[in-house]
Order: structure tokens, then C-alpha cells, then sequence
């Protein structure tokens, strides 16, 4: 059973570690989740910036080449202005109408490369412009880059752990199914040995049966042999058996009639005080009914409760009629226990008293709590009262209701099987203990009050009496009814002392099986002994006759011998000690069915008829001595055997208990193993699938990530190369 409940225990600690790795497992499934969006719109947004990029790009080579261009072009033209003005150093001597010209060229040069400085100062605006949004985008890229590398490494960090505690988890379970192997093993040993011992005690059983069968079978010949008549077969005649009239029975009766007695009167007077001062309690306090009026509430209760000696009484009244009717001359049993209904029915009409004032003694606290005067303390005790005032009208409900049954056989014989007479006294038993801890109850929640109510500013002495009084009563009740609970014994030492119970009981009945038998074997040793007397007397009256038969053919000496012995018994007595004297002398012996004769060698041819019948007679008393002492002793042995075969036979009994109750654990332990072993294949594979899918996804996002530095530094490398170009610009 240990095995079994350390068992059941590790499976409910490996279920709540399972049900903990699948809520974690739900945790990280929806960060894998969230992290595959984020990775997803992380994908676009870069597909949407390198779009952007790769058009700002192409914007760019489109205006460096425009640049170049209008370089070239600028170039061109500063060429062609110092030609111009070179020319036109040379031609300073020509007419005005050719320096009006080269102004007019002058002027057109000078717009087309005004024009042409905007557009440059426009393209280095828009390339900056790129360039800063390059740069917050490529930041952006960065940090998000970062963030995902520590939730990268902190999901992986997770992952390991959660590998290393399946780990450990997976190792701790196969360390204990090699120990429950063991234990199983170990216990198949165990049930090996237990079922070779069944065998051999249903073996012996068998033996036992057989010869106490055989022994049945002589018991009831002798029984049908031996008696005549035997009327118990019908039923007719068995209802007319008077019942044995038993004294000692009926003063122990009386005895403890006696002490239910004293606790009825004891307990009667201690609830006569408690009602009493409980009517005086309500008068004074919240509020006293000498200075003010107190609540409709309180004067039903305080009514109420004046009543109380109507009903109190009568319980002992009953239980004195009851005590009265148990004496030494009638035969009391429960169906000839008449008084005991009346008692029953002065305690309904209690039992009805208290369900009356019930309702009134809890609304009476509950107006005590709503008081100016109670304090939260006084409140809470009061809130204990009331529940322990419920728990008190119930556990008289239950002794009714049980003292009610046992007082059905004196009016329905029918309505009370004897089978159930143990069951409703141990339910009587357990209602007195109960009724015992809750006026424990009571008596502590009380004392706390009197108390707290004392340090009310408008305590008077009166009211202090008053709790004294009710405290006083509500102690002589737990004190009363706290005689017949006696103190519980453990159970292990109950277990021993049942044990020795029954090993003394069954000595007990052993002995008095003996004795029964000792005193049956007394009365056949008494009737052999009566045969055998009637058989010593024949064997006497024929050796008489033997006697006469020798007389006449003995001499004239032996037969005067005779007369004389048979004229005058004191000569025959003093001749008979001289022959068995001479018979101790020289005695010459004979062996025959009858035992040992002895002769006198004197008178060889004339033996004593009188020493022969003393013989005889004692022979056969030492050999009935012998064979009672042999009948004796193989009647103890077989009542001692009888004994042992009935404790093996219960031994037996508890041995096939303990068996199939093994037999169970074992089916248990094995169904409790498959069935961890089911539970660790699957968990192991869910946790190896989960690990695999975690693994691969991480493995993804690692491949996403490189593809995103790639493709990151792929553009810092051409906007490195850009800005080169147009600082060389």
C-alpha cells in the first residue's frame, strides 16, 4: 500500500510538471507565433524599403549622369568663353557691333548656368535627403536586428532549459521504473512464497477437514444413538422456550442502568441551571429589563425558556422508571424493556423544547452582535456561539433518533433486528462524543465571552454572576457527560490487542471444549466404570463357583480352610494377609489376558480364591486408570489440535486477504507503470517534435536574419560607394 501511494504520488507530481510544461509549451508556441508575424512583416517592410531604395538609386544614377552631362556641358562652355575672350582680345579693335554680340552670348551662358547650379544644388538637396533616410532606415534595421538577436537567444536559452529539465525529468522516471521493477519483482517473490504457503495451509486445511468430518460423523451417531428425543427442529416448540433466567446478567444490567442513571440525573441538573440562568442572562443584558424594555425577541426567548423544567424533568423521571423496572427476578432484555419507550418520548418532547427556542437563540445573538455595546471580538464570539448551538440541537437529534430505535423491539419486534443491536450502540457511543466536544466547544467560546463582556463599560456584577452561573453550568455538563467517553486507544495497539483478544478467546473456547469434553469422557469412563463393576462381580460369582467345584476334590484341610473362612470373615481377612505375604515371598507368576496371577508355592494346587479376586479387581482398575489417563491425553491433544487448526484456518483467512489485497497493488503498480511509460513515450515525443519544430524555425529566422545583414550591407556598401562618387562629384 506504501508502494502504491508513493506511486500515486509521483504521478501527480509528474502530471502537474506536465501540465507546467504545457502551459510553458503554449507560452513559447505563441512567441514562435508572434515572432514568425514579426519576422513576416519584417520581410515586407524590407522588400518595400529595398523597392524604395533600389527607385532612389535609379534616381541617383539618372541625375549623376545627368550631373555628368551638364559638367560636360558646363565645361564646353567655360571652353568656349575663353576662346570667346581670348578672341575677343584679339578683336578689341573690331566694331561695336561684335561686342554687342559676345554680351548678348555672355548673358545666355550666364542664365544656362545659373539654371544649371539650381539643378545641382536641387540634387544634392534630394540626395542628401536619401541619404539621411538611408540611414534612419538602415538604424531602424539595426535595432530590430538587435532586439530579435536577444529574443533569438533568450527563446534559445528557454529552449535549453526546458531540454535539460525534460532531460532530467525523462532520467528521473526511468530511475524510478527500474525501482518499481524492483518492487515488483520483490513483490512476485513475495506472492510466490504466499501463494506455496496458501497450498500448504489448504493442504492441512483439507487434512483437517477430512478428520473433523470423520469426527462429526461418530459425534452424530453417538448423538443419534445416544439421544431420544430432541424437540429444537420446530418451530412451534421453540416459541414456547423460556428465556434463561441469568443473575449475574441482570445485576450487571442493573449496574449500569445505575450509571445511566446518574449521568441522566447529572445531566438533567445541569441543564436546568443552563436554561434558568440563560432566561436571566437575556434580562439584563444587552439590555436590563429593570432600567428599560428589551426586545419582543428577547421576552419570547426569556418565556420561553421558563418552561424548561416541563420538559428537563421528565428525563429523569423516565430513566427512573426504567432503572426500577431492571431487577434481580425478571429477565430484561430489549424486548421486555417496556419503560425505555417512555423515556424515549420525554426526550422527543425535549428535543422538541430545543427546536422551539432554537430560532430564538440564534436571533437573540444576532441582536446581541447588531448592539452598540458588542465589539468585534464580543461579535465573533458570539458568531461561534450560534454555529455551536446548531451542532448541539443536532446531536440530540441523533441520540432520539438512535435511543428510538433501541426502543422498537419492546413494542415491533420486527422493526429492530438483533444483527443491528452493535451498530445503533456504537452510533449511541459516537453521538456522546460528539455530544462531548461540542460542549467543549461551548464551555471555551463562553468563558471568552463572559470574559469580553466583562470589559464592557456598562458591565454590572449582576451580569458578571449571571455568565459565572451559565459558565458553572455549561462545565458540570461537559464534566457530566464526559464520564463515559473514555480515551481512544491507537490503532496498531488495537490491532494488537485484538490479536490477543481473539488468541485468548480461542484458548477460552478451547479450554471450555475441553472441559465439556473432559466432563462427557467422565460420565463414559463413570458408565465403564459400572460395567466393569458388573463385570468383576460376575468374574466374582464365577470364581465363587470355580471355588465350590475345587472344594470337593481339594483335602479335608483346604475344604475346613474354606468353611472357616466362610463361617468367620475376621480369620479369612488374617488368613488372606498371610497368604499374600507368602504370595510377596515367593511369588511364581503367570501372564495371561487378565494380567499377572500370583500363586503361593506352598499351595500351588490350591490357590486363594479371595487373593485372586483382589487380583483381578486390581488389574482392572489399573488398567481402567490407564486407559482414562490415555483418553484424557488424546483428548487434550486433539482439543489442542482443534485450536490450531482453527487459528491456521483464520491465518489462512487473513493470509488469502492479504493476498488479493497484494495481488491488487501488484495489478496496480504494473497498470500505474504501463501507463507512465505511455504518458513518457508521448510526452517525449511531443517535447522531440516540439524541439525539432523549434529548431527549424529558429533556424529559419537565423536564415532570414543573415539574408537581411546580406542584403543591409549590400546597401550600406552602395550608399558607401554613392556618397563616394558624389563627394568626388
Amino acid at each position: 500500500m506504501a508502494a502504491a501511494a508513493e506511486l500515486q504520488g509521483k504521478y501527480q507530481k509528474l502530471a502537474q510538471e506536465y501540465s507546467k510544461l504545457r502551459a510553458q509549451n503554449q507560452v513559447l508556441k505563441k512567441g514562435v507565433v508572434d515572432e514568425q508575424a514579426n519576422s513576416a512583416s519584417l520581410k515586407e517592410q524590407l522588400k518595400m524599403k529595398d523597392q524604395s531604395l533600389r527607385k532612389l538609386q535609379q534616381e541617383m544614377d539618372s541625375l549623376t549622369f545627368r550631373n555628368q552631362q551638364l559638367a560636360k556641358r558646363v565645361e564646353l562652355l567655360q571652353d568656349e568663353l575663353a576662346l570667346s575672350e581670348a578672341r575677343g582680345k584679339k578683336n578689341k579693335k573690331s566694331g561695336e557691333s561684335s561686342s554687342h554680340l559676345s554680351q548678348e552670348q555672355k548673358s545666355v551662358f550666364n542664365e544656362d548656368l545659373q539654371k544649371k547650379i539650381e539643378e545641382n544644388e536641387r540634387l544634392h538637396i534630394l540626395f542628401f535627403e536619401a541619404d539621411e533616410q538611408h540611414k534612419r532606415l538602415e538604424a531602424e534595421l539595426r535595432s530590430r536586428l538587435e532586439v530579435l538577436e536577444t529574443d533569438a537567444a533568450q527563446h534559445q536559452a528557454v529552449v535549453d532549459g526546458l531540454t535539460q529539465k525534460y532531460m532530467d525529468t525523462i532520467e528521473k522516471l526511468q530511475n524510478d521504473k527500474a525501482k518499481l521493477e524492483i518492487k515488483s519483482q520483490t513483490l512476485e517473490r513475495e506472492a510466490k512464497d504466499c501463494r506455496l504457503r496458501t497450498e500448504e495451509c489448504q493442504q492441512q486445511l483439507k487434512n483437517l477437514q477430512a478428520a473433523l468430518g470423520s469426527r462429526l460423523e461418530e459425534s452424530l451417531c453417538i448423538i443419534n444413538e445416544k439421544v431420544p428425543f430432541n424437540d429444537t427442529r420446530s418451530n412451534q416448540y421453540n416459541a414456547l422456550n423460556v428465556p434463561l433466567h441469568n443473575r449475574r446478567y441482570q445485576l450487571k444490567l442493573r449496574d449500569l442502568a445505575g450509571q445511566a442513571l446518574a449521568f441522566v440525573q447529572d445531566l438533567v441538573t445541569a441543564l436546568l441551571n443552563f436554561h434558568t440562568y440563560t432566561e436571566q442572562k437575556v434580562q439584563i443584558f444587552p439590555v436590563d429589563s429593570a432600567t428599560d424594555t428589551i426586545s419582543p425577541l428577547n421576552q419570547k426567548f426569556s418565556q420561553h425558556l421558563h418552561e424548561n423544567a416541563s420538559y428537563v424533568r421528565p428525563l429523569e423521571e423516565g430513566m427512573l422508571h426504567l432503572f426500577a423496572s431492571i431487577t434481580e427476578d425478571t429477565v430484561t432484555v430489549l424486548e421486555t424493556a417496556v419503560k425505555l419507550k417512555a423515556f424515549t418520548e420525554h426526550l422527543s418532547s425535549y428535543l422538541c423544547f430545543l427546536r422551539k427556542i432554537l430560532p430564538y437563540q440564534l436571533k437573540s445573538l444576532e441582536e446581541e452582535c447588531e448592539s452598540s455595546l458588542c465589539t468585534a471580538a464580543l461579535r465573533a464570539r458570539n458568531m461561534e456561539l450560534h454555529r455551536d448551538m446548531k451542532k448541539l440541537t443536532a446531536v440530540f437529534e441523533k441520540l432520539h433518533t438512535y435511543i428510538s430505535l433501541l426502543a422498537l423491539p419492546s413494542t415491533k419486534p420486527e422493526g429492530l433486528l438483533r444483527t443491528n443491536y452493535s451498530f445503533v450502540f456504537t452510533n449511541i457511543a459516537a453521538s456522546l462524543h460528539g455530544f462531548h466536544d461540542i460542549l467543549k466547544d461551548i464551555s471555551k467560546h463562553y468563558s471568552q465571552k463572559a470574559t469580553l463582556e466583562q470589559e464592557v463599560p456598562t458591565a454590572t456584577q449582576k451580569l458578571i454572576t449571571t455568565n459565572d452561573c451559565i459558565l458553572s453550568s455549561v462545565v458540570a455538563l461537559t464534566n457530566g457527560v464526559g464520564k463515559p467517553c473514555s480515551d481512544s486507544v491507537p490503532y496498531k495497539e488495537a490491532l494488537a490487542n485484538r490479536r490477543v483478544l481473539l488468541s485468548s478467546t480461542e484458548s477460552r473456547e478451547g479450554l471450555a471444549q475441553q472441559v465439556q469434553q473432559s466432563l462427557e469422557k467422565i460420565a463414559k469412563l463413570e458408565q465403564e466404570k459400572e460395567h466393569w463393576m458388573l463385570e468383576a462381580q460376575l468374574a466374582k460369582i464365577k470364581l465363587e463357583k470355580e471355588n465350590q467345584k475345587l472344594k470337593y476334590s481339594l483335602s479335608g484341610h483346604l475344604a475346613e480352610t474354606i468353611q472357616e473362612r466362610s463361617v468367620l470373615p475376621n480369620v479369612t481377612e488374617q488368613k488372606k494377609e498371610e497368604t499374600t505375604e507368602k504370595s510377596q515371598r515367593e511369588p511364581v507368576k503367570s501372564t495371561s489376558l487378565i494380567g499377572m496371577l500370583t500363586m503361593s508355592t506352598d499351595n500351588e494346587k490350591a490357590p486363594d480364591n479371595e487373593s485372586r479376586e483382589d487380583l483381578i479387581k486390581s488389574h482392572y482398575m489399573a488398567r481402567i486408570a490407564e486407559l482414562t489417563s490415555h483418553l484424557q491425553l488424546a483428548d487434550s491433544k486433539s482439543v489442542h489440535f482443534h485450536a490450531e487448526c482453527r487459528a491456521l484456518a483464520k491465518r489462512l483467512a487473513l493470509a488469502e486477504k492479504s493476498k488479493e489485497s497484494l495481488m491488487e497493488e501488484l495489478k496496480l503498480g504494473s497498470q500505474n507503470i504501463s501507463r507512465l511509460q505511455d504518458e513518457l513515450m508521448t510526452t517525449k515525443r511531443s517535447y522531440e517534435d516540439q524541439l525539432s519544430m523549434m529548431s527549424d524555425h529558429l533556424c529559419s529566422m537565423n536564415e532570414t536574419l543573415t539574408k537581411q545583414r546580406e542584403e543591409i550591407d549590400t546597401l550600406k556598401m552602395s550608399s558607401k560607394g554613392n556618397s563616394k562618387k558624389n563627394k568626388s562629384r
